[in-house]
């Protein structure tokens, strides 16, 4: 049987174009330093071992594209530096870093268990992922989802479905 999804061009796909702004391994670690609080330039080096220009692309594609944005600060003494701290955009990553975070949980853990535990502050129940529809009903596999084309779907042409 062929996928109906032959139909449509994947040209316009948005997770192509967020793979090409969060794809590359470092970006997703750079956003977990900011998320836990650090902030600084050399924090971040430091604790992450990002190389120095790794660091400095990946941060700087972030502002530009509008994850993270500059504030200065400057230590008594010291020259201006630079914090990066996350925009609605960045924390609107948050439920993708939590997802990444309990896949990696469940199968590449060391036998000890992962090394971080992320806790809802109120009650320290952990806090966890889940899919939902918009009338509430709990998404229970993937298996319950369906794929169709969306508002900004472009039709293929049947020249390039039938070449596909």
């Amino acid at each position: 049987m062929r996928p109906t999804a032959l139909d449509w061009s994947a040209e316009n796909c948005t997770v192509a174009r967020a793979m090409a702004v969060l794809g590359e391994r470092w970006t997703l670690v750079v956003l977990r330093e900011v998320f836990n609080g650090i902030r600084r330039f050399e924090d971040m080096r430091e604790h992450s071992g990002i190389p120095r220009q790794v660091l400095t692309n990946r941060l700087n594609m972030l502002v530009e594209q509008g994850v993270l944005h500059r504030v200065p600060y400057r230590e008594p003494g010291e020259r201006e530096r630079q914090e990066y701290r996350l925009t609605e955009k960045g924390f609107d990553l948050y439920p993708v870093l939590v997802a990444v975070r309990e896949w990696g949980d469940r199968y590449l853990a060391d036998p000890a268990g992962p090394p971080v535990d992320m806790v809802h502050r109120d009650c320290g129940s952990p806090v966890r992922t889940h899919l939902s529809c918009d009338e509430g009903h709990e998404v229970g596999s993937p298996r319950e989802v369906a794929t169709r084309p969306g508002a900004g779907a472009v039709r293929r042409t049947p020249a390039a479905a039938t070449a596909a």
